[in-house]
């Protein structure tokens, strides 16, 4: 689960709060109300439907998760058993396209910003997601989209039979259809929260009440969603028939598009207003050009260009940022050297690739600031990209039985539900037990800070990654002395949710707090790609994990001496689990998540956060919320 970001009255978007007369842009361009409305489609005069327009939203996102959480989290079954990938290939496979999944989503965001507004990139993507779903499920209704089963090969060869593998046109085909999957989720994952609230006017106190009603169904939604797509739709795939399975998932992606098409006279379309990082873009420049310019020894606010700038409680206001002596060569491209060619009649800079305003710059020290946390983080998710490859080889190669013998067998897929349960019921207890508590301890508003509360996600993290190399070893151990003969352990499957459970933990300590953490601490004019930093996050982590399952395979291939093809050879990776050592590869992981820890550690001390002209506290980083912010455990605590 990658939950979207904590919001100011806005969503993920940051512009729904409409600006108020005397509002100024970053760029000096004051900005009218009226010049506001017009940039929505409709007319002059916002016309917000509200509630009325949320049957369609929430409807067309719950079908659309419906259909694809499940239909994901079993893909590791699907390529293994119908496509006849090794493990090795199917992981490598799918950690790619989870990294390009989520970087789909940050073009996506870009996309939005730039030129096709949030509608359009939503109805872009639920049409993308649907046409990738069909193609989906023909592979596995169409008999020559996919390789024959095992046995009719095994009969066409004369032999014991060695299962065939797929053609460049199967392989083609299959691709074809995750490409549009790719392209559906770079669609809707980036705006489909900010557009829901986009349905609320944020200036009324119904339509901030609204906004947060929004974001409770929302989660609540979510967790239907994957709860009902973890168990009963992967049951289908896995037990009753693919095609079957992948045609529910298309159908209920049909019903995502319907309902959302048939809401489309009265959304609130916001039209797109460009990307925010060219303002990052013009200080980098300013800084080089002005390289050689000497700074004032000691540097003031004063000696700093400012344009005029309005702050406090309106909507759609920027906070002002005071000066902060990070990152100092920055400070060069506010520096004034000549007023006259520098600065027009009108205050502002005539050529603002030459000459940025302090709030300027410090949003763009406020980024690199977040930089290096960003990047600790993307070794963090290194383990949870296992949950939905080798986590499934484990359970597929363990007793899944509920009860002896003949007993229902729970689908390998099912699995995932565990950190999402697991996250689901710790919130809420977090929020209305450890959070008083904490808050009696420290004094903090929050009761611990955001980076303390991802730093013990990392640890439990470590945590996590050791729980399950030991509960490898047990599974493997006990295959290894079971008179069967199947690869299938007579472990229970089930000594894997204590691992899942404290990942899914993790996942509640870190992971939302990073989105909150996005959020908050990105410059408000930016809050747009808050949650694209989050995704751009997971998309590189799973490319890291697919270099790390390949650079262990070929590492450890052939070491337990076995013949080197990739099948039994003993390295940690083995096609056969019980031939492998996944508890090494896990213990490895570990290893780098305890390095990654104490790096997180170096940068959370240096980090220094987001501060505020406006903001009486900014000395000891208390951040409390205006009257529109919602917490995000708040929310999915009312959800729970």
């Amino acid at each position: 689960m990658t939950p979207p970001p904590s919001v100011s009255g806005a969503g993920a978007g940051g512009d729904l709060e409409a600006p108020t007369a005397d509002a100024i842009r970053l760029d000096g361009r004051p900005v009218s109300a009226a010049a506001a409305a017009g940039e929505v489609t409709g007319g002059p005069e916002l016309r917000y439907r509200g509630w009325k327009a949320m049957p369609f939203v929430i409807g067309n996102e719950t079908f659309e998760k419906l259909g694809s959480i499940g239909t994901a989290a079993n893909l590791m079954v699907y390529l293994t058993s119908v496509f006849h990938m090794s493990n090795l290939k199917a992981a490598v496979a799918l950690n790619v396209f989870g990294g390009t999944t989520n970087l789909a989503t940050v073009a996506g965001a870009f996309a939005s910003d730039l030129y096709l507004g949030r509608y359009a990139t939503v109805a872009t993507g639920c049409i993308a997601t649907f046409i990738g779903m069909i193609i989906l499920t023909m592979t596995a209704g169409v008999p020559t989209l996919h390789p024959p089963p095992c046995d009719v090969a095994g009969a066409r060869g004369g032999g014991e039979g060695k299962c065939l593998g797929a053609t460049r046109g199967q392989l083609a085909v299959l691709g074809l259809a995750f490409a549009f999957i790719v392209a559906g989720a770079g669609g809707i994952r980036p705006c489909s929260l900010p557009f829901g609230a986009d349905q609320f006017d944020p200036s009324t106190e119904s339509g901030r009440r609204g906004i947060n009603s929004f974001f409770n169904w929302y989660y609540f939604t979510l967790t239907i969603a994957v709860c009902v797509s973890s168990t009963a739709i992967i049951y289908v795939q896995s037990n009753v028939s693919w095609w079957v399975g992948f045609s529910i998932s298309a159908a209920l992606m049909l019903a995502s598009c319907v309902l959302f098409f048939a809401g489309a006279g009265l959304y609130v379309r916001v039209r797109p207003e460009g990307s925010p990082f060219a303002s990052v873009a013009r200080v980098a420049v300013a800084a080089i050009r002005k390289r050689a310019v000497i700074a004032p020894s000691d540097v003031k606010e004063s000696s700093l260009f400012q344009t005029r700038h309005a702050s406090g409680g309106g909507g759609g206001v920027v906070s002002r940022l005071p000066y902060t002596n990070q990152f100092r060569f920055l400070d060069k491209a506010a520096i004034v050297v000549d007023a006259k060619s520098e600065i027009g009649a009108d205050g502002h800079p005539k050529n603002p690739w030459r000459l940025c305003s302090l709030q300027q710059v410090e949003e763009t020290k406020c980024i690199l600031r977040i930089l290096p946390v960003w990047l600790t983080c993307i070794v963090y998710y290194v383990a949870f990209a296992q949950t939905n490859t080798y986590v499934i080889l484990q359970a597929t190669q363990s007793d899944r039985h509920l009860g002896g013998a003949g007993s229902f067998e729970v689908p390998p897929g099912s699995f995932t539900i565990f950190p999402m349960l697991a996250l689901t019921v710790w919130i809420p207890l977090y929020d209305r037990l450890v959070v008083p508590w904490a808050r009696c301890l420290t004094g903090r508003e929050e009761g611990i800070t955001l980076l303390q509360r991802m730093g013990i996600g990392m640890a439990l993290s470590v945590l996590a990654m050791l729980i399950s190399a030991m509960a490898e070893k047990r599974r493997r151990e006990l295959a290894v002395v079971s008179p069967s003969n199947t690869r299938v352990s007579p472990q229970s499957a089930f000594w894997l949710v204590p691992q899942l459970a404290a990942l899914g933990l993790s996942e509640a300590f870190n992971q939302v707090s990073q989105t909150e953490f996005y959020y908050r601490q990105f410059p408000e004019n930016m809050r747009s790609v808050a949650g694209s930093v989050l995704f751009s996050g997971l998309a590189v982590s799973s490319y890291l994990s697919g270099m790390l399952v390949a650079a262990v395979e070929r590492a450890t291939n052939g070491a337990g001496g076995g013949a080197g093809d990739g099948d039994d050879d003993g390295g940690w990776l083995a096609e056969d689990l019980n031939k492998g050592r996944l508890d090494c590869f896990y213990v490895l992981i570990a290893a780098i998540g305890a390095a990654n820890f104490l790096a997180f550690l170096a940068c959370a001390k240096w980090y220094r956060y987001k501060g505020s002209d406006d903001d009486d506290d900014d000395s000891d980083h208390h951040h409390h919320h205006h009257h529109e912010q919602v917490n995000f455990a708040d929310r999915i605590s009312a959800a729970a």
